[in-house]
């Protein structure tokens, strides 16, 4: 086990030693405030950047929420053409039951014919 502290120790060695590069700020695009810029050109140009900012967001977000929308408009029309599908679905099925329930009643309202009169009990 001695090794793999060594090799720790080794790395953690190797990693301080190596010069880390100074970090340099990159420009985020954001919402900036323009009220601490001294000249009115500087001030101008925060503003400008804080506007176009805002309509690059709006344009995305927009752009989003229509594919959203669109999408949505396709399912309810699928779901339309489900409802549409199972209704005919039960209107056939009420059609047979009807029909079935008919032909039990006039098998019922049928006297049989087949019956002898002597098992009838009729001499």
């Amino acid at each position: 086990m001695g090794f793999k502290n060594l090799a720790a120790v080794l790395a953690l060695l190797l990693l301080i030693a190596i010069p880390l590069e100074p970090v340099h700020a990159q420009d985020v695009p954001g919402i900036e405030i323009c009220t601490v810029e001294k000249t009115m050109e500087r001030r101008t140009s925060c503003l400008q950047s804080n506007v176009d900012f805002l309509q690059k967001t709006l344009n995305k977000l927009n752009a989003d929420h229509q594919q959203k929308i669109d999408a949505a408009n396709r399912q309810i029309e699928a779901l339309k053409a489900t409802v549409v599908a199972l209704q005919k679905v039960v209107t056939d099925m009420q059609a047979a039951e009807r029909q079935m329930a008919d032909d039990l009643k006039k098998k019922a309202d049928v006297p049989p014919k087949d019956i002898p009169a002597a098992k009838k009990g009729v001499k």
